[in-house]
């Protein structure tokens, strides 16, 4: 298994190799074949022309159609990129997914994980495995993509991280519906450290911002991509090190793949 990410600035590409003790011909034909797809990826496609449609999601356009070694197409603003190399009897089957959205790169990574295992199986003719937990899954590639930092901010500090579990099971877990304008913000939205001053603008479900050492912080529950919500944290005047920050929100997202899904307890 070999996963990394790269950037060009503006669109990341997300790269995943799996050797397969297949020809390339057989495992050309578990890509691309509708007939055969539906056994390991979680719907259905269909290739008329240039134009390719899966049941879910955005159509695409094909670019490239080579069998057995490059399948490549758009799926909507994305493209994914499959190429297949022989090695020995066997096949090494590298795909490139390439999109915008950065911090989406573990949701990706898990999905195609699952589905190309999913895919081994089929071709190894066993049974496909029941699903690993893919919260757990999705914090493995985030720490692996290395998603888990901090970024500069101006003269602060910038955190991004998407999270596993809903909106309204996060804002729970965090206490939200206790934050008040004017008062302090409950403890979860304060790392170890940070002295916090009053709630200085407040949208239930979806934002907190209170100041701190001359400047603000703000937490915000953003459109996510996968199975949750963005989280991101903006601390304007460094009120805390990005160690610091790093540290408390990893705790946080441990805490919340650790719940069953919508399940809240009390903090």
């Amino acid at each position: 298994m070999h996963d990394h990410l790269s950037s060009d600035g503006a669109r990341t590409s997300l790269h995943m190799q799996r050797r397969l003790p297949h020809p390339p011909e057989r495992v050309w034909r578990a890509l691309t074949e509708p007939d055969e797809l539906r056994h390991w990826f979680p719907g259905r496609m269909s290739i008329d022309g240039d134009r390719i449609v899966y049941d879910f999601g955005p159509e695409g356009r094909v670019l490239a159609f080579d069998p057995p070694r490059l399948f490549a197409h758009t799926w909507g603003a994305d493209e994914l990129r499959w190429e297949i190399r022989p090695d020995g009897e066997a096949s090494v089957l590298t795909l490139t997914h390439t999109f915008g959205d950065r911090f989406g790169a573990a949701s990706y990574a898990a999905g195609w994980h699952t589905c190309v295992r999913a895919m081994a199986a089929v071709l190894d003719g066993r049974p496909v495995a029941g699903e690993r937990d893919s919260a757990r899954l999705h914090e493995e590639f985030v720490a692996l993509l290395g998603l888990d930092g901090a970024q500069a901010d101006g003269p602060g500090v910038r955190y991004e991280r998407q999270l596993t579990r809903s909106a309204a099971q996060t804002w729970g877990w965090l206490s939200g519906e206790q934050a008040r304008v004017g008062a302090p913000p409950p403890p979860a939205f304060v790392p170890p450290g940070v002295v916090a001053g009053a709630v200085v603008a407040l949208e239930s479900g979806k934002l907190v911002r209170y100041g701190a050492a001359g400047g603000t912080i703000g937490w915000e529950l953003a459109e996510g991509t996968g199975q949750g919500p963005r989280l991101i944290v903006t601390d304007t005047a460094q009120a805390a090190p990005a160690s610091a920050w790093r540290t408390h929100i990893e705790a946080l997202s441990a805490d919340l793949t650790d719940l069953p899904p919508e399940q809240t307890p009390a903090r």
